[in-house]
């Protein structure tokens, strides 16, 4: 293959002339490239087309990993789930430990960390029987971040500190540039923003350079997060209107909810809370919709301060009376404060 374009129109011949092992070998190589610059719709619809002409790993594992991106939280399962099958029926460990880590990824976006560790968990011996430390490194990440989001950030450390010397060895720009995003993140969860700074600021650059505008979005919201926390609005907002703009761009609905619900975040500090609720009621169907429920009761409950601030008690209680129902589904760490704002606010109603 030549060159991308000329790729492109070999599977295009080859769709079109029912000729399935052209389609399919040629099909993937493209969509790993397209993956990798995050040209979801694209993948998509090759993927799409290589299975018209029957099953196939590859192209179920490639459809997969567009869908997770775009909207379609039980899409990516089912047909992860098909290359998963297709794989091990043929006997493919590496396509087995692949398939595995991109289901914890799903698990992970879906807010099911236990899910998430138990399929990384499986992915990773594989891929050291194997001498895969690429995705050594990258699972060893994933299951990090994993760890910081449930608020173990030494664990986390440890994994990343695997990881990126790993990546430097092999110059896995883009897995570098990844775990030095996290490892700003576990720092960011120890109260470091100096530190969380840094490693952000080192990302940042990478991801440019190597063109992953889903890794550049991800760092552009993670530095207005920390600027954000250090009470420097005007900086946190500069990042946060730079990352919204490239999560639409690439369609990747999770991340420009988070934008969204960050944006809506700062304007609230503002003293904006027209323009706070705007950007939470746009952030919070993309939620629903990526099935993100830890993410939405998030909004919500930024939604349901706004309304106790304007003395609208009925409101800020009917919100939070959902956003207590999705912490008990999520098993949140958040759940038994967000109870006993749910029960203040009753009591405040009471008394009025």
């Amino acid at each position: 293959m030549t060159t991308l374009a000329q790729g492109v129109e070999v599977h295009r011949l080859a769709v079109a002339g029912r000729e399935p092992e052209i389609a399919r070998d040629v099909g993937n190589r493209v969509a790993r490239v397209w993956l990798s610059t995050s040209r979801f719709a694209d993948v998509e619809a090759l993927a799409t087309a290589t299975l018209s002409l029957g099953p196939d790993a590859s192209a179920f594992y490639n459809l997969a990993g567009a869908q997770s991106f775009t909207g379609q939280p039980h899409h990516p399962l089912e047909n992860y789930d098909k290359a998963l099958r297709l794989y091990r029926e043929a006997g493919n460990r590496a396509g087995e430990a692949a398939t595995l880590a991109s289901i914890g990824h799903v698990y992970s976006r879906l807010g099911d960390p236990q899910q998430a560790l138990a399929h990384y968990h499986q992915a990773l011996p594989i891929q050291r029987d194997l001498g895969d430390r690429a995705n050594e490194a990258t699972t060893l990440s994933s299951i990090g971040r994993v760890y910081n989001g449930l608020g173990y950030q030494q664990q986390a450390l440890n994994r990343y500190h695997q990881a990126l010397p790993i990546q430097r060895d092999l110059g896995d720009r883009a897995g570098e540039a990844t775990t030095l995003n996290n490892i700003g993140s576990a720092y960011h969860g120890l109260g470091d923003p100096q530190q969380a700074l840094a490693h952000y600021h080192q990302a940042l650059p990478i991801q440019r350079e190597i063109g992953n505008r889903t890794g550049e979005a991800a760092a552009l919201t993670n530095i207005g997060g920390v600027y954000h926390e250090l009470g420097d609005l005007q900086q946190a907002l500069t990042h946060y209107h730079q990352a919204l703009p490239i999560t639409r761009d690439i369609g990747d609905r999770t991340c420009e909810a988070a934008a969204l619900n960050n944006i809506g975040g700062v304007y609230r500090l503002l003293g904006d809370p027209q323009q706070a609720i705007s950007h939470y009621r746009q952030a919070l169907p993309i939620r629903q919709q990526v099935g993100d429920r830890a993410g939405e009761a998030v909004t919500r409950y930024n939604i349901a301060m706004i309304y106790r601030d304007e003395g609208d008690l009925d409101e800020a209680i009917g919100e939070l009376e959902i956003v207590v129902d999705l912490d008990r589904q999520v098993g949140h760490p958040d759940l038994a404060s967000d109870t006993a704002m749910l029960e203040q606010l009753r009591q405040e109603r009471d008394r009025e």
